[in-house]
């Protein structure tokens, strides 16, 4: 094994792509080339509607109205992830804020008068607009998107309802920006060491129960210290998620999300179901097993993911990782490998955690005219790797379609998880083909932990939020009583084998999902048990499989869920496919307990 990697010697991302700093003059330019397509294509406004007896040149206006409006997106894209990742390893920095916060607001701006173009190309009627792409061919490419723009047709508001939404944005934003920077400016106090989020998460982790319980209770009151703050935030953001909501008549407060991922909400909850049944046979039998290994009757809250090894767990080296992945993105395909190399060989990750670097990890696509760029914090665990993978995964899906151009790339959450959640289980078959037999059983319980972790784990989110949105409607919830809700729905996923001791009931507080982007968090249960029929349908045919996952994948937004699993035999639609995902998931638990 290589010595272990130094936060010192972690790569850093290199921004220059896109601009060199914040002053680069070009930002100005950009801005201004947007502002100036935008107003090409304002000047179509109210054509579509005139044209739409002529279906031929209805078609070609339609080709001609969404290139421009592809072009204007690139540019306000392109300036919003440069702010939004040069930001997000400054979360200290005050001057960063302001300019992510006036970018967001001068972009809004902009594209605000684009706003009549989808309004207008909803008020044509289905069959116009089936005769105009066979009568002018071009245009039908973007029969994918136009059916995902006609999806929100019965919630669209009037014109003026509609800019004063957009207008609002920005200061709305700024209660998920207040929420993101506590907890980038939180630290915990652990015996003699203040540690960030991310590194007291990563504490919970370590072989010794005592640093793992003083971690777990440094963070609980670092987080109760700031949970009236952030309970304000995000009773504020669901306040005004409800107003939207209610002005768009949508029935409940998930529709909005399951309509931008296009999943029919029976759908989301046979998933849901399936995954609470398990509950008994998975998680809580899990946690009973994990107790018994540990010679305890029940386990503490910072305990769920300790290691089974007494000592310090193995760590990588940022090489190890590095080839780890590689090698097993190759096993999968050639192509897979040598595109997840181009971020290792270009300054495009930052891996390396230091201070005013907020906490957890992600790929921005930024627009399909530029590469990715992928965040992480990496320390050095096995976990970290299967981060790296994932993230990877994310980096080459986006890479693979960007030839289909930003709007048709985009890629409702439903899939978006697919690769990434591929990535993380290649590798870690890797771990395990390369463990020693005294390694395997800690790696089986790590495997069934990190499905734990996505799987069920993500379900109890989605019903903390449900429950909470639900409870919003009533009126302001105070943090006792959020803290309620997040104990009755992880005491009720964990089982009566994990013991939520005072402080746990603060540990909402640090999922910035619940900020960011409300419901998205089903997304990465849906995207795991979908992986797991994947990865079935590769065992059985490794070879006739590569070519249809790289399609699948190349694909983007172009097709539904349903239409992009159908060529493996899959049905998402059913509960029986969910429950098959569980039943994996519960015969790794049976090989874990056969083991002990």
């Amino acid at each position: 094994m290589n010595a272990p990697t130094t936060f010192e010697t972690l790569p850093e991302w290199h921004l220059d792509d896109l601009y060199t700093d914040r002053s680069d003059p070009k930002i100005e330019t950009d801005l201004a080339q947007a502002k100036a397509t935008n107003d090409e294509l304002g000047k179509l406004k109210g054509r579509f509607l005139a044209m739409r007896a002529d279906s031929l040149h209805l078609g070609e206006l339609l080709d001609h109205g969404i290139t421009l409006y592809e072009k204007a997106t690139n540019g306000l894209w392109g300036i919003a992830a440069y702010a939004a990742l040069a930001s997000s390893t400054a979360r200290d920095d005050a001057a960063w804020a302001k300019f992510e916060a006036d970018l967001r607001s001068r972009s809004a701006q902009i594209a605000a008068e684009s706003l009549f173009f989808t309004l207008e190309l909803n008020q044509l009627d289905d069959n116009e607009l089936e005769q105009a792409f066979k009568a002018y061919p071009p245009a039908a490419r973007w029969r994918p998107w136009m059916r995902r723009v006609r999806l929100s047709r019965p919630h669209e508001l009037s014109p003026d309802l509609e800019r004063l939404l957009i207008d609002r944005g920005p200061g709305i934003a700024n209660w998920t920006r207040l929420f993101d920077e506590t907890l980038a400016k939180l630290t915990a106090k652990v015996g003699r060491e203040d540690l960030t989020l991310p590194e007291a998460l990563n504490r919970l982790s370590d072989p010794a129960a005592d640093r793992r319980k003083q971690a777990a209770q440094g963070l609980a009151k670092a987080l109760a210290a700031k949970t009236s703050v952030l309970a304000l935030s995000l009773n504020t953001l669901a306040f005004e998620k409800q107003v939207e909501d209610r002005w768009r008549r949508y029935p409940h407060p998930a529709a909005s999300r399951h309509l931008a991922n296009e999943v029919d909400a029976d759908a989301v909850a046979a998933l849901e179901a399936a995954v609470v049944e398990a509950y008994p046979n998975v998680s809580h039998r899990y946690y009973r097993l994990k107790a018994k290994v540990m010679g305890r009757k029940t386990l503490d809250y910072w305990d769920r993911n300790a290691p089974l090894e007494t000592g310090r767990p193995r760590t990588y080296s940022w090489g190890e990782a590095q080839a780890m992945v590689l090698d097993s993105f190759a096993d999968l395909g050639p192509k897979f490998a040598d595109t997840a190399k181009t971020f290792f060989v270009n300054p495009w990750i930052d891996a390396r955690p230091r201070a005013g670097k907020q906490s957890g990890a992600y790929s921005h696509p930024v627009n399909s005219e530029r590469h990715p760029y992928v965040f992480m914090n990496y320390m050095g665990e096995r976990r970290d790797v299967l981060t790296l993978a994932h993230e990877l995964g994310h980096a080459v899906h986006q890479t693979l379609c960007a030839p289909l151009g930003t709007l048709l790339a985009d890629t409702p959450l439903t899939l978006a998880e697919t690769a990434s959640i591929f990535g993380e289980g290649l590798v870690f078959e890797r771990l395990l083909a390369g463990a020693s037999q005294a390694e395997r059983l800690g790696l089986l319980a790590g495997q069934i932990e990190d499905g734990l972790n996505t799987v069920v784990r993500q379900i109890a989110f989605h019903r903390f939020e449900t429950r909470f949105h639900a409870a919003r409607l009533q009126g302001e919830l105070a943090p006792a009583d959020i803290n309620a809700v997040w104990l009755d729905v992880m005491g009720e996923s964990l089982g009566p084998a994990v013991r939520l001791n005072p402080g746990y009931e603060h540990y909402w507080a640090y999922v910035s999902h619940f900020a960011h982007a409300p419901f998205y968090v089903y997304a990465y249960a849906f995207g795991d048990l979908l992986v797991r029929g994947l990865m079935e349908a590769r065992r059985e045919d490794p070879q006739a499989f590569a070519p249809l996952y790289e399609n699948l994948l190349a694909a983007g937004g172009t097709r539904t869920y349903v239409e992009a699993l159908k060529p493996f035999g899959l049905n998402p639609r059913e509960k029986a496919f969910w429950t098959a995902g569980m039943k994996q998931l519960e015969r790794q638990v049976d090989a874990f307990e056969a083991l002990i």
